[in-house]
């Protein structure tokens, strides 16, 4: 199956983004795209972030690159790892040590060369505490994905060699967010200032910004796979639903993620084209399983069949989402179709409420954040599963707060507004060195205190071995576990929509969080 490549008709959208002046380029390429994010936009500086995977996938990623990036070029998989400032790489017999050949010819936008010296200085300011770039939210980032680096040497102008603490058969994939800067641009700036004068090695190079809210990259004429077709990248947040359709009629973008799905019909009337496509999501909530009725695997099963999730992806959704009935997500390799557990079944929820001494339920309460990375509608959401558990007797209080301070609550372990459970989204596999975070006994994320021995086995085993297929398999068989287990409600898998104005050509929607903004241009 080719690429899916969205190139959108020339229909007229009424208010379309190509009124504005410069936006629009030459047939096949120029223009400018002005992007309406759903959340916060990233601190600039590689991998401090703050803003979840949009803020990287919209910002970070185009500013910057690892070693190794996602292959985003095709729509009918997940994206494999390919070569990006390493064009190869080797792992010794032991499974720790890699060698990483480098790409030749490359240039930082400041048009300093990048080479092994440039991966080396990025390393110690990620990993040596004691070095002058170091700083405790770099190297608190850094240690989601460079945490198992134990030593890291040059081996001459061309290659490096990084030794793993353990076995790490996924470490290819981790050094995708490991994303290398202009040692010459810290140098200037010192870490400090390094946010508002980004430099990497990216497909878009930095203009200016205000902070959180917007952001303006031009194309990097230099960039070592060939210029952007797009001039100019505009990242703008808007995080209120309405707000981002608006925009989109009006003109003040010409494109817009996560879509309200109430307006999806609205806007293809009017022109705009709705790209989905399956990927690596979970919408769900983590139940705290160590107090209180959650302790026990009935209650938590028995939320499980009270939800009627197929009414939640496709009457509040309109078909933006999949119903999530096991804890794997739909487009990974670890997705088993018979292994569909969670049916709606409010019978059997009171059965089991019952049998675990709940005959006439209980009351619970839920952190909600209002908005954020990938949390497609979430108090919307919410209300709706407050609804279907009250009709099985689970009552439930919706306790709202931004994504920032949930987010962060939940890395120092613990909850925004002490609830028993937190609403959220996530990616299981985008990064593999991840998902002990969220299911792994003594996570320093709030996971629920969900432990289970053979659950670590199985991630641990899958994650030693340097075989995709080896690994796929073990994260089946954990997820499986987690899946009887209950400790989270599955809600929805989402299909990642974005709405496009008529202007705008060339996406491939990718099974993928992440987003090749290169082929993208903007024209009538």
């Amino acid at each position: 199956m080719t690429a899916l490549v969205l190139t959108l008709t020339a229909a007229a959208c009424s208010g379309s983004a190509h009124s504005g002046g410069g936006r629009t380029g030459a047939a096949g390429r120029g223009g400018t795209l002005v992007v309406g994010s759903t959340g916060k936009l990233p601190n600039p500086d590689t991998m401090i972030g703050g803003a979840g995977f949009e803020g990287k996938r919209l910002v970070s990623f185009q500013l910057y690159e690892g070693l190794t990036r996602y292959d985003l070029s095709r729509a009918d998989g997940p994206p494999p790892v390919a070569g990006a400032l390493a064009t190869s790489w080797s792992v010794a017999p032991d499974h720790r040590t890699w060698t990483f050949t480098l790409r030749k010819g490359v240039t930082f936008q400041d048009g300093t060369a990048f080479d092994a010296d440039a991966v080396v200085f990025n390393l110690a300011r990620y990993l040596d505490r004691t070095n002058p770039y170091w700083t405790d939210a770099l190297g608190a980032a850094a240690s989601e994905y460079a945490g198992d680096i134990a030593s890291y040497r040059a081996s001459g102008p061309g290659r490096v060699v990084l030794v793993t603490k353990t076995p790490n058969g996924h470490f290819p994939e981790d050094l995708a967010h490991v994303l290398i800067a202009s040692p010459t641009a810290l140098r200037r700036t010192g870490s400090a200032g390094f946010a508002r004068h980004p430099v990497g090695t990216g497909p878009f190079s930095f203009v200016s910004q205000s902070a959180g809210r917007r952001i303006e990259l031009a194309a990097n004429k230099h960039y070592w796979r060939g210029a952007p077709k797009l001039d100019r990248l505009i990242v703008e947040s808007l995080p209120d639903a309405a707000a981002r359709t608006a925009a989109l009629r009006s003109g003040e973008v010409n494109w817009i993620e996560y879509p309200n799905p109430d307006d999806i019909d609205s806007l293809r009337a009017s022109g705009a084209r709705i790209a989905t496509n399956s990927y690596d999501h979970l919408w769900y909530w983590i139940l705290d399983t160590a107090k209180g009725p959650w302790k026990d695997v009935r209650v938590r099963r028995a939320a499980n069949y009270a939800i009627d999730r197929k009414a939640v992806a496709e009457d509040l959704l309109h078909g933006t989402a999949d119903p999530a009935y096991q804890a794997a997500p739909r487009a990974t390799g670890a997705y088993d179709p018979h292994a569909d557990t969670y049916s709606y079944d409010p019978a059997r929820a009171r059965q089991l409420l019952a049998e675990a001494g709940y005959p006439h339920g209980f009351t619970t309460s839920v952190t909600v954040p209002t908005d954020g990375s990938g949390n497609l509608l979430p108090v919307p959401i919410a209300e709706a599963l407050q609804r279907d558990l009250a009709a099985v007797g689970i009552k439930v209080d919706i306790r709202t707060t931004d994504w920032s301070t949930l987010i962060a609550d939940e890395a120092k372990g613990t909850v925004a507004l002490g609830s028993d459970a937190v609403a959220q989204s996530t990616t299981l596999f985008q990064s593999e060195a991840l998902l002990p975070l969220f299911v792994g006994t003594g996570s320093p994320f709030w996971t629920g205190h969900y432990s289970d021995k053979a659950v670590d086995a199985l991630i641990a085993r899958a994650a030693a071995s340097p075989d995709r297929t080896a690994r796929q398999d073990a994260y089946r068989r954990a997820l499986a576990l987690v899946t009887a287990d209950a400790p989270w409600l599955f809600v929805v898998n989402d299909r990642n929509p974005r709405a496009l104005a008529p202007d705008v050509h060339g996406l491939v929607q990718p099974q993928s969080w992440f987003l090749d903004l290169t082929t993208v241009w903007v024209g009538r």
